[in-house]
C-alpha cells in the first residue's frame, strides 16, 4: 500500500510535472550573426503573462546592451535602442518595468539576461509585477552565462551592438545542436 503510493507519487513527480513545465517554457531561439566569435543559436523563454509576441521575423536586427544594464530608468543609449532589440540585465526593478523602459525608448523587444553570470541552465519564469501596468513588446529571458558571453564579446571587439536574427526556427536547421554555444550543457 504505502510502497505503491510512494512509487505512484515518484512517478507523477518524474513524469507529469516536467511535462507541465515544458508547456510553460516554450522556447524561442535567436542567432547571433555578428560578432563572429559568438555566432551561435541561443535559447530564450518568453515572459509568462506580459509582453507581446513576435509577429515578424527579423533577419538582421541590432541587439543593443542597455546602458545602464538594468534598464530601470532613463537610458544613456536609448537612441540606439529605437527600432532595435535591447539586451538588459536582471535586477534593480521588475521584469515588467524593464520591458516598459525599453518600449518607451522605441525598442522592438527586450531580452533580459539573468544577473547570475554562472547560470547556464536555469530559466526563470518572468511574471508581471503587482502593478496594473502592461507592456506590448516581446520580453524574453536569457541565461546569465549567455548574456555575459554576448556582452563580453561586444566589449572585446569594441562594438556597440550585436547583429541577430530572431526568431529562428531550429527545426529547419539540421545542425542546430552544433550551433549552440559550447558552454551550454545539452
Amino acid at each position: 500500500g504505502a510502497a505503491m503510493l510512494l512509487w505512484l507519487w515518484l512517478w507523477l513527480c518524474g513524469c507529469c510535472w516536467p511535462a507541465r513545465g515544458l508547456r510553460i517554457h516554450e522556447y524561442l531561439y535567436f542567432q547571433v550573426l555578428s560578432p563572429g566569435d559568438i555566432r551561435y543559436i541561443f535559447t530564450a523563454t518568453p515572459a509568462k503573462d506580459f509582453g507581446g509576441v513576435f509577429n515578424t521575423r527579423y533577419e538582421q536586427i541590432h541587439l543593443v546592451p542597455a546602458d545602464p544594464p538594468e534598464a530601470c530608468g532613463e537610458l544613456n543609449n536609448g537612441v540606439f535602442i529605437q527600432d532595435q532589440i535591447a539586451l538588459v540585465e536582471r535586477g534593480g526593478c521588475s521584469f515588467l518595468s524593464k520591458t516598459r523602459v525599453i518600449q518607451e525608448h522605441g525598442g522592438r523587444a527586450v531580452i533580459i539576461a539573468d544577473n547570475a553570470y554562472d547560470n547556464d541552465s536555469f530559466y526563470i519564469e518572468m511574471i508581471q509585477d503587482s502593478s496594473r501596468r502592461t507592456a506590448d513588446i516581446p520580453a524574453l529571458f536569457l541565461l546569465g552565462r549567455d548574456g555575459y558571453m554576448i556582452r563580453r564579446s561586444l566589449e572585446q571587439h569594441g562594438l556597440p551592438w550585436a547583429v541577430i536574427s530572431i526568431p529562428v526556427n531550429v527545426t529547419s536547421i539540421p545542425t542546430y545542436e552544433m550551433m549552440q554555444p559550447p558552454w551550454t550543457f545539452w
